[in-house]
């Protein structure tokens, strides 16, 4: 299933970002969105995990949860 997180933080790395996810799971792909220009985080990113049901609970378990005082947004990928 492919997710959307929002909300994050500039600190916040893909490395970083993909360690949270892999508390519920095997994560595929995980990738910040970041500014061609300056390289900065925009603030969101995609991950990808192949079980929907380790996907489900990833969105549970990270959606609202604060990560260096941002609180995340993780819904399926639109």
């Amino acid at each position: 299933m492919h997710l959307y997180v929002g909300n994050v933080a500039d600190r916040v790395t893909e490395d970083m970002l993909q360690r949270m996810f892999e508390e519920f799971g095997q994560v595929e792909t995980c990738t910040i969105i970041r500014d061609s220009m300056t390289g900065k985080s925009k603030g969101f990113g995609f991950v990808d995990i192949p079980d929907d049901s380790q996907a489900n609970d990833a969105i549970k378990g990270l959606n609202g949860k604060e990560v260096l005082g941002r609180k995340l947004v993780v819904n399926k990928r639109r």
